[in-house]
């Protein structure tokens, strides 16, 4: 053929194929990252067999022991399990009996948990979280929301006056922060705090129904405290002898009588009524009127005013001061994102098990096969087990680092803490929400009775995704500190712990993909976690780099908050990108870190079913930039579908290494022997 009548594409082609055989004979076949024409040893495909309890006592941690005080607890008090079928007023009762008895009976004390080893208590709220979801909730109001508020944002006395009443529940409260017209926007609150000199008091009101508190949990039936979140206001302060307005600041407010449970004068609560979920946790709104409390009553560790009512700080501004107030108030998020893993693993281990016991069709005259036999199955379920392998450990991470920051107050740390808890509290809760309906859905009709579960963990963890910072806001918080690192890179400065990957990244991993790696799809290539993490942060980078750019061309016309608005579903991207390359690497190290060579290798399975699946779905955007070859797109997802069948050999095993009883599973379809039995016997049989 004459060379001027050859396709270039094919010339490409044959090039590309040469540079590739040449690169397999220059590289070191025995290292990880051998294509697939390399001189690889014949390795036959062996069934693995796990050993569940190994791989439970690597998974469990150092708290199982309370945990497993809880669990044993609640089993020996059957009046104190919540029923299927239950009034919100019942529930509500019975929730507040509930954590009475956690505390005075069992002896349990979380709020000293909280304060002295966060991650003991965060496991206290995961297995009574277990038990019902409502109570985790109004445990965590009562402990980590209102006292955390008076020991985080108060000082000594605060503590000496409060610690006790609300340990041992004599004073039950709330935390007053949402109204009416503003939730996620905390600077915009109205509710107003004036300080009146002449009776040395602050005066709490409620001046338009908008500042109304709202979805307040424990304000309907038992709170009788709050701490209030609202605008100090000095009077004669300002400029030209006006009011200075100090910013939102915490304060101490009774709202019912110790002894007679009455409604304080000034104080008005209505009730938020039946909710879709956590009907246990009685939600209330509150208007006050002039309601005048001590100036002690401030919690005043960032901002205190003195007898003669001049303000004093040791932050120089009201935006300073604001975000110490919330970043003191992050272990709610951490608490979410930790409870909300527990919560999938309850819903993937029903699914999982109800899967492996349910038998439909099947090949001609031959018996019926395990649902999860099917490969739609396997797709629905097993990389959402792997998912929860994955979530576990990054969470585990977050509340380590959690407990490293109270230790430490390391301002390097409390600033990884606070866009991982963003960042991971949205990413898991939104994945757990989806996941829950998938579950019922793999269930098919028994998935749809209440018993089973489904429908009550779906309605009760719904809410995961809105309290403690909606999840679409705290991404974008995400997006803005990866934005400011990504500035701080630039001008030299350094990168907190969990950012570090971006230095090398905006280097390496933005140059030109290499025509010759973008091609290979061997499996062992294709499972190294170099791979595998290269490609997640490759895909990070690359978003970041390219959102700087858009904001910056775009603030020029339309203003930065317009700009903002304008890239916001590309920051929502980059935000979840990123911690995916965070739950990957953790789950790398966990798996690197795993001693028993049994467990590591099944969770190297599990852990490269998480990784490839994910590169899958987003497959779109790694071809668009030739990161990824056609050929080894394809590879791809048949080794990611050839992994969840690899994984269904092993699920049972996987969730029966969650180690979670009966009294948290409760659904018949989701024992883990005589299932049918115990849901015909449910129904009467």
């Amino acid at each position: 053929m004459d060379d001027n009548r050859r396709n270039p594409s094919s010339d490409d082609e044959v090039a590309l194929r040469r540079i590739q055989r040449l690169s397999l004979h220059l590289y070191n076949p025995s290292e990880p990252h051998s294509g697939g024409l390399s001189l690889l040893p014949c390795r036959a495909k062996r069934n693995l067999s796990p050993s569940v309890e190994s791989l439970s006592e690597y998974m469990r941690g150092p708290h199982r022991e309370i945990q497993a005080r809880i669990f044993e607890f609640f089993q020996s008090r059957p009046d104190l399990q919540t029923p299927v079928e239950i009034s919100m007023a019942e529930h509500r009762q019975l929730c507040m009996r509930q954590m009475t008895a956690l505390v005075r009976e069992a002896g349990i004390r979380p709020f000293r948990y909280l304060v002295e080893n966060p991650s003991a208590y965060f496991a206290i709220a995961e297995a009574v979280g277990g038990v019902d979801i409502s109570l985790g909730i109004k445990m965590g109001v009562q402990f980590s929301l209102w006292g955390g508020s008076v020991i985080n944002l108060g000082t000594k006395k605060h503590k000496e006056k409060y610690f006790d009443g609300i340990d041992n529940l004599d004073y039950p409260g709330c935390f007053a922060m949402t109204e009416l017209h503003h939730g996620s926007n905390v600077q915009a609150l109205q509710t107003t705090a004036i300080f009146d000199p002449i009776t040395d008091e602050f005066v709490i009101n409620t001046p338009n129904d908008g500042a109304i508190k709202w979805w307040i949990g424990n304000a309907a039936v038992h709170g009788k405290f709050a701490s209030v979140f609202a605008r100090l206001v000095l009077p004669l302060q300002g400029k030209g002898g006006k009011s200075a307005d100090m910013g939102i600041h915490a304060f101490i407010v009774p709202i019912r009588d110790l002894e007679t449970h009455s409604l304080l004068p000034g104080v008005e609560i209505h009730d938020c009524g039946h909710k879709v979920g956590l009907n246990g946790v009685d939600n209330g709104a509150l208007r006050f009127s002039h309601v005048r409390v001590p100036r002690d009553n401030l919690l005043n560790r960032f901002g205190d005013v003195s007898r003669d009512g001049k303000y004093t700080s040791s932050l120089p501004t009201v935006n300073k001061r604001f975000a110490a107030t919330l970043g003191e108030l992050v272990g709610g998020r951490v608490g979410l994102a930790y409870s909300s893993v527990g919560v999938l693993k309850i819903a993937v281990t029903i699914a999982v098990r109800y899967s492996l016991l349910r038998q439909q069709f099947g090949p001609p005259r031959k018996p019926e096969v395990s649902v999860l036999d099917y490969q739609s199955q396997q797709h629905r379920l097993m990389p959402m087990l792997a998912s929860t392998y994955a979530f576990h450990f990054a969470t585990q991470y977050l509340v380590d680092k959690y407990s490293e920051m109270k230790k430490t107050n390391d301002d390097q740390v409390i600033g990884d803490v606070h866009a991982l808890s963003a960042g991971l509290k949205s990413y898991v809760t939104s994945y757990t929400a989806r996941s829950i309906s998938t579950c019922r859905e793999s269930c098919g009709g028994h998935g749809y009775a209440a018993v089973n579960r489904f429908g009550i963990l779906r309605n009760d963890h719904d809410i995961f995704q809105t309290f403690e910072g909606d999840n679409t806001v705290l991404l974008q918080q995400v997006a803005g500190d990866l934005l400011k690192r990504y500035q701080e890179k630039f001008k030299g400065g350094t990168l907190t712990m969990t950012w570090n990957y971006l230095r090398e990244s905006m280097s390496s991993y933005l140059s030109q993909p290499n025509p010759v790696t973008a091609r290979w799809e061997g499996e062992d290539h294709l499972r190294d976690p170099k791979f595998q993490l290269d490609a997640f942060r490759y895909r990070t980078s690359r978003l970041l780099q390219s959102v700087a750019a858009r904001l910056q061309k775009h603030s020029k016309t339309l203003g930065s908050f317009g700009a903002w608005n304008r890239c916001l579903n590309h920051l929502l991207t980059l935000a979840e990108s990123h911690i995916e390359s965070v739950v990957l690497a953790k789950f790398i190290e966990a798996v690197q870190n795993c001693p028993d060579a049994n467990t590591r290798e099944v969770l190297k399975l599990v852990c490269d079913l998480y990784a490839l699946d994910r590169i899958w779905k987003d497959i779109g955007t790694y071809r668009n930039v030739d990161y990824v070859a056609p050929n080894k797109a394809k590879a791809i997802h048949k080794l990611t579908d050839y992994l969840s069948f690899q994984v269904r050999g092993v699920a049972r095993e996987l969730v029966d290494a969650f180690d979670l009883p009966d009294l948290v599973i409760r659904a018949p379809i989701g024992m883990a022997s005589e299932a049918y039995e115990q849901y015909t016997q449910h129904v009467g049989f």
